[in-house]
Formats: C-alpha cells, sequence, structure tokens
C-alpha cells in the first residue's frame, strides 16, 4: 500500500459533533425503540437524590457531589468494588468493563494483555490516574489494569470522551481515576484468600490505622499467581503464567486549618509468560516463547492548604519507573519507561462561581536497548483554567481549557464546555470539548508483537479529537432511568500500514502512518435500575456505531473489534450480616474482525455468571461461578495463524473469552475498622 500525502486539511470544528448528536437521537429512537426502553445500558452515574450517601467527585478538581457535577462522571462506590473483587481479586479489568460503553480489549492473547477501550475509541487514548497521578504512566501499558489489584480502592471514577482539558494529551478518549480507601479512626485490616479452578491463586491484604492527631497510614500487599493452561491442547498457551508481587504504602495528613498532604509509594514486579506451551512449536516448526518481566516504582504526593485573601493551593506531584524485559521468540527487547509530573493551582469559591487555574508540565520518557531509534522524550508544560458557575439552584455550567506547549507536536489548546439542568427528579447534561494525543510507537499490535518489524517513525502527526455527549436522567426511587447519547470525530489517527516486500514477497515490515479523514463514532447509551429493599436489578444496553477510512483510500470500514450492540441484565441481593448473591447476563454482538483468515466477522455471545457471599461474622467465604457457558473463541477457529503476520503476531485477535469457564473461591476476613457490609 502507499503511504498517504501528509497535507490534507485537518481538524473539525466543535459544531459539527453536536449535530452528529441530533442524528444519533434520530437513529437509536428509530432502530431500536424497544431496546432503548427494555434493555437500557449499565453505567454507574447518577444516583436518586434520596440516596443517603453522597458521592464526591474529585477528577474534575471541583469536589462537587456527583448529582451536581456539569461533567458526566460514572463512579463504582466501594460497595461494588468489593463485590467485584470477590470475582478478580487480583486485578480491576473485570471492575471498569461492567460499565456501559467500556470494553477491556484483549490486546494480546499470548500475555493476556488488554487496554480499556471508552465509546468505541482505541485504548491508548484512555488515561489509568492513581488519585490524579499518573502514577502507571503517561500512557499506560497495556498490562497497566491487569496489575493493579483493587484492594485498596475506595471509588473509581470514569470521565468519557475527550478529557485533555483536564488532564492533557494522554486523556484523548477518557479517564479512568482510581481513588484509594482512606483510613478510618479506628485500625482496620482485611485478609483475602482466593484460588481458581485455572489453578490460579491471590493473596491481598489491607490494613490501616492512625499514627497520631494529624497523620494515618494504610499498607496494600498482594501476592498473585497464574499457571500456563492451553485449553484446547494446540501448543499454544490460552491463559498465560505469571507470578506478580505488590506494596503500597500510604500516609495522610490532616492539620488543623483545613491543610491536608497525601503520599503514596508503590512497587511491583512480575514475570509473565506465554506463546508456546513446553515442548510444542509453532506452525514454522519453532518454540515461541512470549514473556515479559516488569519492575515497577512510583511515587506521589497531593496537598493543599489554605492562602488567605486568595482560595487553596493545591499541590500534584509524582514521579514512575517502569522497566520491561520482553521477549517475542528469539528477539529481546528490554525497555525502560519514565514519567514525571507536577502541577500547581489555586481554586477559589465565591458566590456560587468556583474557579481554578494552575501550571503543570509533564515528562515522559521511554529508552529501548534493542531498538534506540524509538526512543523518545516528551516535555510538556501547561497552562489550565476552569469555572463553574451556578447560574440557578438547579443549572450549572462549566468551562475549562488548557494549552500544552508540546516539545515535539508543538502548542495545543484543548477546550470543553458542560451545562447540568436539575428540574426536579430530572437530569440534563451536555458536554462538548477536543483534544490531542501524542503519538508513540506503541499501538495495540506494537504492544502485542514489539517493535522488531516496525519502520522507524517519520512525519507523524498528533491525533485530535472533538467530541459531544447530551444525557437525560430520572431517578426517583426505586426507579432510576438514564439516557445518554455521544458523538466523536478523530483526525489523524494513527495506524499501522504493512510494507510492500520485494519482488512481490509477503511484507515483513510495518510502519505508522496517519490515516487522511476522520474516524466518527456514533453511540447511545441507555440505563435502568430498580432497587427494593436488598434487591438491585440493573439492565443495560450500548450502541455503537464507529467506522473509520479505508487505508486503500477506497471509502470507510467498521473499526474492527467494536460490537455495535451489547446488553446486559444483572442482579443483587444482599442483606447486612448475612451475605449477598448475585447473577449477571452479558450479550456481545458482531463485530468485524481484521487479518482474520477464519472469518471477517465475529460470532455473538453471551456471558453467565453467579456469585455467592455468606458471612459469619468477620469471616466470609465467597463463590463465583465465571462464563458457566464456557464462550471460548477457539471452540469456534483455531487462534493460531499458519504464518507470522506482517507485524510479528502468531495469533488472530481475540473478539471472545480465551479462558472459558471459571470457578474461584475464596475467604476474606476483616478485623476492626467500621463496619462495610
Amino acid at each position: 500500500m502507499s503511504r498517504t500525502a501528509h497535507n490534507h486539511r485537518r481538524g473539525n470544528p466543535l459544531p459539527s459533533v453536536a449535530f452528529s448528536l441530533l442524528s444519533t437521537v434520530s437513529l437509536n429512537l428509530m432502530a431500536f425503540p424497544a431496546l432503548a426502553q427494555v434493555v437500557p445500558a449499565e453505567n454507574h452515574d447518577e444516583v436518586a437524590e434520596e440516596v443517603e450517601e453522597d458521592i464526591i467527585i474529585q477528577s474534575t478538581r471541583s469536589r462537587r457531589r456527583i448529582q451536581a457535577e456539569p461533567l458526566r462522571v460514572e463512579v463504582i462506590t466501594r460497595e461494588e468494588i468489593e463485590e467485584k473483587a470477590l470475582m478478580k481479586p487480583g486485578n480491576v479489568g473485570m471492575l471498569v468493563s461492567e460499565i456501559g460503553g467500556i470494553r477491556v480489549q484483549v490486546t494480546s492473547p499470548a500475555l493476556g494483555a488488554s487496554n480499556v477501550r471508552v465509546q468505541g475509541m482505541n485504548g491508548r487514548y484512555t488515561q489509568v490516574l492513581a488519585d490524579g497521578l499518573p502514577l502507571y504512566g503517561g500512557q499506560a501499558s497495556s498490562l497497566g489494569l491487569l496489575q493493579v489489584p483493587p484492594t485498596d480502592l475506595g471509588q473509581v471514577e470514569v470521565i468519557k470522551g475527550a478529557a485533555s482539558a483536564l488532564y492533557g494529551p494522554s486523556a484523548l478518549g477518557g479517564v479512568i481515576n482510581l481513588i484509594s480507601r482512606r483510613p478510618g479512626e479506628e485500625p482496620e485490616t482485611e485478609l483475602l484468600f482466593n484460588a481458581t479452578s485455572r489453578d490460579g491463586q491471590d493473596i491481598t491484604a489491607y490494613t490501616s490505622a492512625p499514627l497520631s492527631e494529624h497523620w494515618r497510614y494504610s499498607i496494600t500487599g498482594g501476592l498473585h499467581r497464574q499457571s500456563e493452561q492451553d485449553i484446547d491442547k494446540d501448543g499454544w498457551l490460552d491463559i498465560p503464567g505469571y507470578d506478580r508481587v505488590t506494596v503500597r504504602p500510604r500516609f495522610f495528613w490532616q492539620g488543623d486549618n483545613g491543610s491536608s498532604a497525601f503520599i503514596t509509594l508503590g512497587a511491583m514486579t512480575e514475570q509473565r509468560d506465554g506463546g508456546t506451551a513446553p515442548g510444542r512449536t509453532a506452525p514454522d516448526g519453532l518454540p515461541f516463547e512470549q514473556s515479559q518481566d516488569t519492575t515497577r516504582l512510583d511515587a506521589g504526593l497531593v496537598a493543599e492548604t489554605p492562602l488567605e485573601g486568595w482560595g487553596t493551593l493545591h499541590i500534584r506531584a509524582s514521579a514512575m519507573s517502569q522497566e520491561h524485559g520482553h521477549r517475542f521468540g528469539a528477539v529481546i527487547e528490554d525497555d525502560a519507561h519514565r514519567t514525571a509530573f507536577a502541577e500547581a493551582s489555586i481554586a477559589r469559591e465565591a458566590e456560587g462561581t468556583t474557579w481554578l487555574t494552575g501550571l503543570a508540565v509533564q515528562l515522559d520518557d521511554y529508552k529501548s536497548e534493542a531498538f534506540p531509534s524509538f526512543d523518545y522524550t516528551y516535555t510538556v508544560p501547561a497552562l489550565f483554567t476552569q469555572v463553574e458557575h451556578d447560574f440557578r439552584e438547579n443549572l450549572t455550567v462549566a468551562a475549562s481549557a488548557r494549552i500544552d506547549v508540546h516539545s515535539e507536536f508543538g502548542t495545543k489548546l484543548s477546550p470543553r464546555l458542560s451545562a447540568l439542568y436539575r428540574p426536579g427528579p430530572w437530569t440534563f447534561r451536555g458536554s462538548v470539548g477536543g483534544g490531542f494525543y501524542a503519538t508513540t510507537p506503541f499501538v495495540e499490535e506494537t504492544d502485542a508483537a514489539g517493535l522488531s518489524r516496525l519502520d522507524p517513525l517519520v512525519n507523524l502527526r498528533a491525533e485530535t479529537a472533538q467530541n459531544g455527549s447530551f444525557e437525560i436522567g430520572f431517578a426517583k426511587r426505586p426507579f432510576e432511568i438514564n439516557v445518554a447519547l455521544f458523538a466523536s470525530n478523530m483526525t489523524d489517527t494513527v495506524r499501522l500500514e504493512p510494507v510492500d516486500a520485494v519482488a512481490g514477497g509477503e511484507p515483513e515490515r510495518v510502519r505508522l502512518v496517519n490515516v487522511e479523514g476522520q474516524t466518527r463514532v456514533r453511540g447511545a447509551e441507555t440505563l435502568l435500575r430498580y432497587r427494593w429493599k436488598g434487591v438491585t436489578v440493573t439492565g443495560s444496553y450500548v450502541y455503537v456505531d464507529a467506522t473509520e477510512p479505508d487505508l486503500a483510500g477506497t471509502g470507510r470500514r467498521v473499526v474492527p473489534l467494536t460490537p455495535k450492540h451489547t446488553a446486559g441484565i444483572v442482579a443483587m441481593w444482599e442483606k447486612h450480616d448475612v451475605g449477598r448473591i448475585g447473577a449477571e447476563l452479558y450479550y456481545t454482538g458482531h463485530q468485524d474482525l481484521e487479518d482474520n483468515p477464519y472469518r471477517s466477522k465475529s460470532k455473538p455471545y453471551y456471558l453467565l455468571g453467579l456469585m455467592g457471599e455468606k458471612a459469619f461474622g468477620n469471616l466470609r467465604v465467597f463463590l463465583n461461578l465465571e462464563n458457566i457457558l464456557d464462550v471460548r473463541q477457539s471452540r469456534y477457529d483455531p487462534m493460531l495463524l499458519q504464518q507470522r503476520s506482517p507485524e510479528g503476531l502468531w495469533t488472530v485477535d481475540a473478539w471472545a473469552p480465551t479462558d472459558g469457564f471459571t470457578v474461584n473461591a475464596g475467604i476474606r476476613v476483616r478485623f476492626g475498622g467500621a463496619d462495610h457490609d
């Protein structure tokens, strides 16, 4: 294929996104009237005014209650985190995958690596934060979420769509902010032991206590192990093996004058192995071991203090160092990623107006021992401001803007405008914004296959996006109903293109190019939730229409691995000091596939799960049945290719689970602290 020219007009005005939203309304009301009413999309968004618990949003910096936040933010509470931690204690992947519009996409079947796609946008555009800090790097690796246990999370906040106005170029598709648990006034300890039918084990521990009148601490640790599994006996490991150790101490200080500080330290090491099973070979007759050894160290600080006559000074800073040892068959790729971040801002509230302005700088550095031509160091100083004004008790408008001066891609402006109107039990939210993404060598394919077949990067432009959303909600006990429409236009998206081989042979090199034209996403999420005493039933439906230009320039195609239709229903019964029982059923529709010799479109499938937990005082016993219908991609087609792809992959893309039916069970023990159940 020929490389496309670089002089195409870039960008698209925000009004076109608003027009697309109106088109999406018509499309979904005409095409899916029954589903929009009967099977709406699950999210953790608006909470009824009658709900006793106040949820304070941290990701937007305004610290408003979720009901009063103009920007749409979806929240997973501590109670929901505890439920999902019983299903997957080793990582937060399952936790975020069950939010409407979120898809955890496997990027490397060999290592089980995954990233998070928000509303049909590529996973590399999603910024993963910890307490507002980039502790997992400016561009979290595709194993990032799989190496974070949910043990010490108090809340998870999700912003969908371009959030560059808040967090810069790494947040083009959205933000997942992992908020830590805050220690209580009494010492608390929690232990969890878990084992799976696929020979996996997890041990996690959390302890917290006051140190003095002003200081408190918490420590979280985990040991996680999974043995290699070749379930379909084809010689290729369907479940990679790994051994992982994590530890994270945190310290909290509260002053007498409203000042506070939070310090976090983290360390993680993991050895992960996949590829061909021991004693087996790939189709070329040679063994192909794929592995990744990871060591990550990080530290962060969040502090604030009142400034008389000025408002409140907020300080945030972090540093992260992550070293990888990659093996792709005979190729060894050792590298190091480092991120440093600092931010200072002043916030003030007066007469219904809250404003914030500040300066930030972020350094992202990558060094490869095997392929130094891909090394980069991005330095990005930024100026940002945010204003929220309550025009009336039930009408709030928020505006934010950020100017990033990127060392590689120049000066970029990222704006956002949001509005909230709340007449009685109704909620109306609207938002439009834009942002950019600083291109790196790491896309899904190179995450999975390494850099050995990638040509040096030449003349790449930053990827940009404009998006908008509109939401209508109604909340009155026992019902909660929500419909959200969204649209995104992306320009200069980067994609891999095979390099033509000499003398008509098979291409064995690839290069990254900016695709001319727009990638467009249109969709809708709907929700219906019913609560009665200890029972909660949630129905979900999500529609996503994502298309992109064909590399050949002949038209448009559906973005691969993006199902148009997903739906689900979740029912949970819970009683204090007794336990809980839950059931869930999820549907995933057809997905267009790329470079798959066995089929061009995937099969739709259902995932059925059951879980239960029984309390015996401080001890709780749990059992979880995951994927009861034993859906596995290898039941439909082989995972293995007969020859390596141009990128260097030996497997097709994962469009369905690869591990099948799994049972996990264990115990959770808690001592001291407040009663959370």
